[in-house]
């Protein structure tokens, strides 16, 4: 129903930049192909991706389809389901989510609804791939943060329907992931253009025992009235971390975030931090996907070399996010001598702080991991041997011998 797509479009409060708009225009071309979509959709945190993946589900559910948004987090999970309903809210669409933050009551509801077809959009985790979640007319699948799922959870929708449509949204593809578009195996697209206003993140390196450097971070961000996260990602030593943290800065309000938290303690500490009650989020990795708080505009990352690239640039993007000007500091030991792989994210990083570095970024976490298996499921793996060209040109004689 093109009138019906049309308002649905126009209801979007902002000007679609020339990369949302060809973008939005090869999804819907997909959709309406006789081929099942399979298109990577690369994009900046904030560049416009969950806008995408919205109007294909609008398109798909106006035609009498189902659409499944698989997530890694609660926390993304949560947010996803609030801006979709909030999107599709003067529409005839039931939005439902499936995920830890789910009571049972709800769960049961949501499971009969996408059987009978009255449930339109599920948005959830793992858990929507569970042998209890069936569908009655699945058109669409929305894969968002692919980097944080194995080959085996990306299969299993196409198992359930041959011809299934696949959208799968990132920053940073994985090595796999990226060759298999770059070599024209699937579809990709990018958006390149960051909105109007942003500006680039500036990335500082120093050491963990700098607590002057951590301290004066703390206090320029508290000074402009922002927030700011404190990643360290040890369960059992978060605690001491954030007791130190309150000895150097004992003026700001701190919270601590982990994925050990029981789901309502961990929603409202999440809450608090958007309302802007808690001024440090001492936290690990769960802040990667999904927390979108405007005035959160710097980010410390402790051992920062025991990340992998893509998830610096992921932690990275929590910030940033409006038009004030954003810190990362990316902390690492001042005696111990770092490994190479290492030295080389980390530089990479530092370097490519402009917006819409997440391609540059994926490329050459390509270049430093391999591509992996495009017939198996190892995700990346060593072509140092070979080089990533002439690996490319020994694939196409391959394909082209059998």
């Amino acid at each position: 129903d093109d009138e019906l797509v049309g308002e649905f479009l126009a209801e979007f409060p902002y000007d679609d930049t020339p990369d949302q708009s060809e973008v939005s225009a090869d999804i819907a071309r997909d959709l309406s192909g006789e081929r099942p979509m399979d298109r990577l959709l690369c994009g900046d945190v904030g560049f416009g991706k969950t806008e995408m993946a919205v109007r294909a589900a609008f398109r798909v559910v106006s035609a009498g389809g189902q659409v499944a948004v698989l997530v890694p987090t609660t926390i993304l999970a949560e947010q996803h389901l609030q801006t979709f309903r909030s999107r599709m809210a003067d529409f005839p669409m039931t939005v439902r989510g499936l995920s830890r933050y789910t009571s049972a009551k709800e769960k049961k509801a949501t499971l009969a609804g996408l059987a009978d077809g009255s449930v339109d959009v599920v948005i959830g985790t793992h858990r929507v791939l569970s042998k209890d979640v069936k569908f009655q007319s699945l058109g669409l699948v929305v894969i968002d943060e692919e980097q944080r799922f194995g080959v085996t959870h990306k299969e299993h929708f196409k198992k359930l329907r041959a011809n299934v449509d696949m959208l799968t949204l990132t920053a940073t593809p994985i090595p796999r992931t990226l060759h298999m578009s770059l070599s024209g195996i699937r579809d990709i697209s990018a958006l390149n253009e960051p909105p109007p206003g942003r500006q680039e993140i500036e990335t500082k390196l120093g050491y963990r025992s700098d607590d002057a450097l951590v301290a004066e971070a703390f206090r320029r961000e508290l000074g402009r009235g922002g927030q700011i996260f404190f990643l360290h990602n040890r369960v059992t030593s978060i605690d001491s971390v954030a007791a130190h943290l309150r000895g150097l800065v004992p003026e700001a309000r701190y919270a601590i975030g982990h994925g050990q938290m029981g789901a309502a303690e961990l929603r409202e500490v999440m809450e608090s931090f958007r309302r802007g009650e808690v001024d440090v989020l001492v936290a690990t990795t769960i802040i990667e996907n999904g927390v979108d708080v405007p005035t959160a505009n710097t980010i410390v990352v402790d051992e920062a070399d025991h990340f992998g690239l893509s998830e610096l640039h992921q932690l990275r993007g929590r910030v940033g996010r409006g038009s004030v000007k954003a810190y990362c500091y990316l902390l690492v030991e001042k005696h111990k001598p770092l490994k190479e792989h290492a030295r080389a994210r980390l530089k990479a990083l530092e370097e490519m702080n402009h917006l819409g570095a997440g391609f540059g970024i994926a490329v050459k976490d390509l270049e430093l991991r391999g591509a992996g298996n495009v017939l198996g499921a190892q995700q990346s793996g060593h072509i140092a041997a070979v080089g990533y060209d002439r690996y490319c040109r020994l694939l196409k004689l391959t394909g082209e011998r059998l």
